[in-house]
């Protein structure tokens, strides 16, 4: 590893206000990723997974905002960094892949104008030049028939060849962070494996740092070196992915694992996770999974903090170095 996190996000905390209250949908959360690593954050909808990645790249919500903490791209402070300058930031250093591609695309512009777009604002490269690019890098991603496809519209295209211009547009200046925000969802089975197997080879060719947020513990057992567990905006669980898998420490944590279908538990009922997550206007006072949690004793009316080892195996989680076994 280098010297310094691609990504860094110490203690950020981020509020939403409302007509009379605030919430704080971010809680404190810290993470990093490394040159070269795939991160995987996890938790259910309304956990503030998709929240956290917005602040990277200053394109928060117009009533929330970032009240504390600190995001770094490359040791390079971003939260304090004017709308021109992010500006320059944004598809340059950072990129993002959003859920649902043929929203992200515009339906009016042809796929090569679009995944071209970037050499055009960030180099100043002429149209012509843009589209060889643009070709190019839509056969990097193995679409087929890049040359002919490329004058296609998006809705011309498949679901997983929407998602790999989308991908393209995110490559097009080589950025040093690449965010994924539930990329695969809305795609079945067969394609999703490509689309995985296609962010492994960007890792293993540019050396990218990969965030990818999603609710799938499939995907993140696939794809991810680590992983953070994140709950009603707050980080409950980070490990290895191995040791998540083999050993996970919080309840939030084992009760998600349980939930999850698996070969074995075809013919068995799954469980499911018994209430819901909390608004983030009435958190609750102490541990914010306790509400839900089996395993609650009086020491839960406290919150426990997250250890500092960001890169090992840690819980927020009274109980923790009893979850072992």
């Amino acid at each position: 590893m280098t010297s310094a996190p691609t990504l860094c996000i110490a203690d950020l905390t981020i509020e939403f206000a409302s007509r009379r209250r605030l919430a704080r949908v971010v809680d404190s959360v810290s993470l990093e990723v490394w040159p070269g690593e795939i991160v995987g954050l996890i938790g259910e909808s309304g956990s503030g997974k998709t929240m956290t990645a917005l602040s990277v790249l200053g394109l928060l919500p117009r009533r929330a905002r970032l009240s504390s903490g600190t995001i770094s791209l490359g040791g390079d402070p971003l939260a304090a960094k004017s709308e021109h300058e992010m500006r320059r930031i944004r598809g340059r250093r950072v990129a993002l892949i959003p859920q649902d591609a043929l929203r992200a695309l515009n339906p009016v512009m042809r796929v090569d104008a679009q995944v071209g777009e970037p050499y055009e604002i960030h180099r100043s490269m002429g149209w012509d030049e843009a589209r060889r690019r643009a070709v190019d890098l839509l056969d990097s991603v193995h679409l087929p028939q890049p040359k002919l496809r490329a004058r296609e519209y998006p809705h011309q295209f498949s679901g997983g060849m929407q998602q790999r211009a989308m991908i393209a547009m995110g490559l097009a200046l080589e950025p040093e962070l690449l965010i994924c925000d539930e990329p695969t969802t809305a795609l079945d089975v067969t394609v999703q494996a490509q689309v995985l197997k296609l962010l492994r080879e960007i890792r293993d060719t540019h050396g990218t740092a990969i965030l990818f947020i999603t609710h799938d513990l499939g995907v993140i057992a696939e794809l991810c070196d680590r992983v953070y567990v994140m709950y009603a905006g707050a980080i409950l669980e980070a490990a290895p992915v191995a040791e998540l898998f083999a050993r996970p420490r919080h309840p939030y944590t084992q009760a998600l694992l349980r939930s999850t279908p698996t070969v074995r538990s075809v013919q068995a009922e799954l469980m499911s996770i018994p209430g819901q997550i909390p608004s983030p206007f009435e958190l609750p006072a102490g541990c914010r999974f306790a509400d839900r949690c089996p395993r609650r004793h009086e020491r839960c009316a406290a919150e426990p903090a997250l250890p500092a080892a960001a890169l090992n195996h840690v819980a927020r989680c009274w109980l923790a170095d009893a979850h072992d076994d």
